[in-house]
Order: C-alpha cells, then structure tokens, then sequence
C-alpha cells in the first residue's frame, strides 16, 4: 500500500540546500529523488555554496593546489557511500583546471528555475553534479554550463543572460541568507516540518526519516557527513 498523500491533499514539501560540487549532495540526491517519488514529497531546491569564489577557497584551504587535494579526499569518502559507482576521483585529479567554486553552477541552477521552474533547477543541478564528478568537466566556465543548458533544453543566448542577471544573484543570496537563518552550516540539508533536518542518509533510514511527513508517525534517523563552508 502507498503511503503517498491522496490527490486531494497537498503533498508534503522539503527543501533540499544544495552546493553543485559538494560529492555528499551527489549520493543524496539520486535517493532523495526515489523516496520522495515513493512517498509523495515535494523536494524544493535551494543552493548553499560552500565557497563563491576562488580567493574564499584559498582562504579556506590555503591554496588552490591544496584546496583540490583536500577536496578529492572528501571525495573519496562520498564514493565509499554511493550506491552505484559514479564518481570519478582520478578523471578529475588527471584534470589542469582549478577546482571550481559552485558559485557559477548556482547561477546556472537558479537561471534553469526562473525560466522552467523548480523541476528545471533540479534537473539543471543534476546535471551539473554529473558534469562535475562524473565527468570532471569545468563547471567553473560558463561556456560549460551553458552547454550543459543547451542539452537540456534551454536557448543559450537567453540562458546566459539569465545566469548574468541580477535577479539570478539575488536568488542565490536569498538562498543564502534563508540557510543563514535556519542555522545551516552544512550540506546537504534537507529540512522538512516539525523540525526535520537531515543530511545524506542510506535509502532504507532516508526512506524512514521521510515517512512522518506523510504518514504522521515519529522515526528517529542517523546522520553520516556533510561538508561544511
């Protein structure tokens, strides 16, 4: 029997703050995707970027070499919990490109919702996520993140204009400031009613940790790690 809310009711939302290079979001979001599908949930998008730019990022951890380094170690971790083999640790080690900050790949998610919604800042986070840790592409170039766009089905020119826009930019700081006052310091985060907050979970606990919100019964849950800025 499906614990999915019945048409007449509205279906449960969570929002899910996401930064595109973060590996942990990656594992996450495939999962996330599946049971709120199972249950009935509203999965609403919001980007957290741990680092908007390259002198944060040296700030951060002192170099752009050792910013790579550290983070590929973090990676190595998230691929031990994935549950199917996609991360590819020595495709983007191979890589001569920086690693980029997520802050044009929050432009980009946040430029696909304002033109298609918030299933098309999904899809575009997706999609970047892939690119990134999948493919090692750049997503610090925009003309990679337009490609991307491209392929799903955006126009570039109008795509573009929208990732430089001002209102683009607020978005992403309106996303910021709003982690900012709910105390969220690392991601992922998914945060739902009656004070659920969660991080990347195995499917079996996130599939429990999710099913109060439809079938009103408490469940305690685990946490695993995030990645803090």
């Amino acid at each position: 029997m499906s614990s999915a809310p019945s048409p007449t009711t509205a279906a449960p939302v969570v929002d899910f703050f996401h930064d595109v290079v973060c590996g942990w979001c990656f594992v996450l979001a495939p999962r996330l995707q599946q049971v709120s599908a199972e249950l009935g949930i509203q999965v609403r998008h919001r980007s957290f970027v741990l680092q908007d730019s390259r002198a944060r990022m040296i700030d951060v951890f002192g170099s752009m070499p050792r910013a790579k380094d550290t983070i590929l170690r973090h990676w190595a971790d998230c691929a031990a919990h994935e549950d199917t083999a996609r991360i590819d640790i020595d495709g983007m080690r191979a890589q001569t490109f920086e690693y980029p900050s997520g802050w044009l790949g929050a432009l980009a998610c946040q430029a696909a919702g304002m033109l298609g919604g918030n299933d098309a800042h999904g899809a575009m986070f997706d999609a970047v996520q892939w690119a990134h840790l999948h493919q090692h592409r750049n997503i610090g170039d925009a003309e990679v993140l337009l490609d991307i766009a491209e392929s799903l089905g955006h126009r570039r020119g109008v795509f573009a204009d929208h990732m430089r826009s001002e209102d683009v930019r607020q978005r992403v700081q309106a996303d910021r400031a709003e982690a900012a006052a709910l105390g969220i310091r690392s991601i992922p985060t998914v945060i739902g009613r009656d004070g659920l907050r969660l991080q990347t979970l195995p499917l079996p606990h996130l599939r429990q940790a999710l099913a109060p919100l439809v079938a009103a019964t408490a469940a305690p849950f685990p946490t695993l790690q995030g990645e803090t800025p």
